[in-house]
């Protein structure tokens, strides 16, 4: 059973920052790929950036490229999500999740394990 918790969350200006953490159980995380998803209400959940499990290969959305920026510390089975020049638009609950590919897929089908998510409001 794998166990992901977000934090991080919060209300910002635009133009803000924020740093989303997710902390995963086990021994084993350094052999997934993990993501960022999100989800605004009334809206598809979304591919926001993926990390390879060695944290060598990244993958981003690209409504936030250059803005965010994913990364892991495998030793402390933390995935982390830096949100910088935050807009309105990035309104949303953030969801990690942990992903069955090699690659970071940007395929919220290649996704098996989901934390409870984080909300992160950025008003205008």
């Amino acid at each position: 059973q794998v166990q992901l918790v977000e934090s991080g969350g919060g209300l910002v200006q635009a133009g803000g920052s924020l740093r989303l953490s997710c902390t995963a159980s086990g021994r084993t995380f350094s052999i997934w790929t993990m993501g960022w998803f999100r989800q605004a209400p009334g809206k598809e959940r979304e591919f926001v950036a993926a990390i390879s499990g060695s944290g060598g290969s990244t993958n981003y959305a690209d409504s936030v490229k250059v803005r965010f920026t994913i990364s892991r510390d495998n030793a402390k089975n933390t995935l982390y999500l830096q949100m910088n020049s935050l807009k309105p638009e990035d309104t949303a609950v953030y969801y990690c999740a942990r992903g069955r590919t090699t690659y970071p897929s940007m395929g919220i089908h290649d996704y098996d394990y989901w934390g409870q998510g984080t909300q992160v409001t950025v008003s205008s």
